[in-house]
């Protein structure tokens, strides 16, 4: 049995994506947006050595946890305990990819790699993008970072590369949605046309990424009008041609 645990290493956030709420308020969990101390962190870590289930590790929920000031001392030190995988069996990070210098790049690179773990124990850097020209980036995450973060992510591909490693794979993560679901195709083959440069098999999938491949994931926004969001998924999906039959959320958004 496994256990999917997320350790919020903060619930800050240094953009304001317009498809999320978090970024917008002074508060989460009833209290101000705060960082995780060390002590919580190596408390927590230790916690996990008496797990019976699989745990399944995430140091995210609602904030961008590459913003916290020790964010690489503390994820160094979770792969430095947890040899033979005696406290997580996978670890997932979720990113928006703008704070990922080079030497973060390498840091996650190294440990994803770590022949003192089992192969795969860092499977999936998760880098949410849903845009392809700056202007798209900037309306949808209501910040100019949109350059910033194609250049890290490409540095953090280039530098997997250079290193030979195999993990982590990464997903790059398009929310469709009005603003901009004309770039879903040039998203696509930008970011598959990379990949393929540098030798590495790419898949596209309308759900979340299963195979131990690099993605380019296409989801639906959650929102009120959940029926309109469906129906301009389904219809991006079919241009991208990821619309197989028997697929029940592009059936239902066909239906309405």
């Amino acid at each position: 049995m496994s256990v999917h645990l997320n350790l919020e290493l903060t619930d800050h956030c240094n953009i304001r994506c317009r498809m999320c709420s978090q970024s917008l308020r002074d508060e989460a969990h009833g209290v101000p947006h705060r960082f995780m101390t060390w002590e919580t962190w190596r408390a927590a870590l230790q916690g996990l050595a008496d797990m019976e289930d699989d745990v399944h590790l995430c140091p995210h929920w609602l904030g961008e946890p590459t913003i916290h000031p020790e964010f690489d001392r503390f994820i160094e030190y979770a792969f430095a305990q947890n040899a033979g995988n005696r406290l997580f069996a996978e670890f997932k990070l979720h990113t928006n990819g703008v704070v990922f210098p080079a030497e973060r790049a390498r840091l996650l690179i190294r440990l994803a790699n770590d022949p003192h773990m089992a192969p795969g124990t860092f499977r999936f850097l998760h880098f949410s993008v849903d845009a392809c020209s700056p202007e798209v980036y900037a309306r949808v995450k209501g910040a100019d970072k949109g350059p910033l973060v194609n250049r890290n992510i490409e540095r953090f591909l280039r530098e997997r590369q250079a290193l030979g490693g195999r993990y982590p794979f990464v997903t790059l993560a398009f929310v469709v949605q009005p603003d901009n679901a004309h770039e879903a195709v040039a998203f696509r083959d930008h970011w598959a046309g990379l990949l393929t440069s540098l030798g590495r098999p790419v898949e596209q999938t309308w759900d979340w990424p299963s195979r131990e491949a690099d993605t380019i994931y296409f989801r639906p926004l959650n929102c009120s009008d959940q029926a309109a969001a469906d129906r301009l998924h389904a219809e991006t999906c079919r241009r991208l041609g990821l619309a197989p039959p028997g697929v029940e959320r592009l059936r239902a958004a066909e239906s309405f």
